[in-house]
């Protein structure tokens, strides 16, 4: 019982706490973004992410011995370190009276109907936690994914043992440059729970949440005000997850069955999370302001997030935010946007030339 009380501890630490005070270095304070705590935990998990792709790929690229060990340490240590520099930086602002104030909600009554929606939207959300969590799927891909996640963190090399058989293998340029399962293999090592159990349990619970939680940042810049059409967008988000299985290939079907998969992190995390930060970029130019450097950094760490996902992740980031960036720039009439614009896909751009290079 101690045991599992430390292990889950841990993992709010890791996959709660440390995400949402990360996310925090990427708010700007005193406005509606840097008091969203949705926001801040995501925009979070992206910048650790970020920081794990930095990490990692360099080091499955020395294909050294103990390299996942020396990953551990490096990473354990961003981990860390990230956090307490927000936590230092929230205290300074709220010493020095700058600190993002309570958010002020109008007081206009009670609307049943929507607290009944509110009701219905987390009962369906826990409802499909609970399956994905609970149901064992038929579902070829984690033979491989979570094989590597477990032999990873049993011999502390990544990428030179074959998951299947156990064998010493060449490097895989496709799998190696979106190590996404050694970041599974992380948790499990910190943690002390199965990589097994770490991706067909525990990461499906959080995963989804955060999936719906971009939903929830695009919804509510798609219904404004109206307190019954947040809830009503993500009942109707729901709908389709939940009867989206007419094809194995469909986000819907990765989200329930493949969770913990970098392509389904992908489809339903980065993706969205990038079409919010479009929605954003779009609404402060037509307010007449300008993007800042917080903005754009949360933008290039979500480009990075997208190459720990997968490769083909890192050219579908590039193109999503090349064209929304364009349209952009074109609607307004603001051509400085394309700079940082392509600035941002550089990460990845240079994860498709290294590719390229290695495949």
């Amino acid at each position: 019982m101690i045991r599992m009380a430390v292990q889950l501890l841990i993992l709010i630490l890791l996959l709660g706490a440390a995400p949402l005070l990360a996310g925090s270095l990427l708010a700007r304070p005193g406005t509606r973004e840097g008091r969203n705590p949705v926001l801040c935990w995501v925009s979070g998990q992206m910048l650790l992410w970020a920081g794990f792709q930095i990490i990692c790929v360099p080091l499955i690229l020395a294909w050294q011995q103990d390299n996942f060990r020396q990953l551990c340490l490096l990473f354990g240590i961003f981990t860390t370190a990230v956090p307490l520099a927000a936590l230092a930086v929230l205290l300074w602002r709220r010493r020095r009276g700058t600190a993002a104030a309570s958010v002020e909600r109008a007081d206009r009554g009670k609307d049943t109907a929507a607290m009944v929606l509110w009701l219905v939207v987390l009962a369906l959300l826990i409802l499909q936690q609970v399956l994905a969590a609970v149901l064992a799927y038929e579902e070829g891909d984690d033979a491989y994914y979570v094989g590597v996640a477990a032999v990873t963190e049993r011999s502390n090399t990544m990428y030179q043992t074959l998951a299947y058989t156990g064998s010493p293998t060449e490097f895989d340029a496709r799998h190696g440059l979106a190590p996404f399962p050694v970041w599974i293999a992380f948790l499990s090592r910190l943690t002390g729970i199965h990589a097994a159990t770490m991706s067909q349990i525990v990461l499906p619970v959080v995963l989804i949440a955060m999936a719906y939680s971009c939903f929830y940042l695009i919804g509510k810049r798609l219904v404004g005000d109206r307190r019954r059409g947040l809830p009503l967008f993500l009942l109707f988000i729901e709908v389709l997850v939940i009867f989206g299985g007419q094809s194995l290939y469909t986000a819907e079907n990765f989200l329930l069955v493949r969770t913990a998969q970098g392509k389904a992190v992908l489809a339903n995390i980065i993706i969205p999370f990038l079409f919010f930060l479009l929605f954003l970029l779009a609404e402060k130019l037509q307010n007449g302001e300008n993007p800042d450097f917080r903005y754009w950094l949360t933008v290039g760490m979500t480009m990075a997030s997208g190459c720990l996902c997968s490769v083909q992740g890192a050219l579908m980031a590039c193109l999503l935010l090349g064209a929304g960036g364009l349209c952009t720039a074109v609607c307004y009439r603001r051509w400085r946007v394309l700079f940082p614009v392509a600035v941002c896909c550089i990460v990845p751009a240079g994860f498709v030339f290294l590719y390229l290079l290695l495949a």
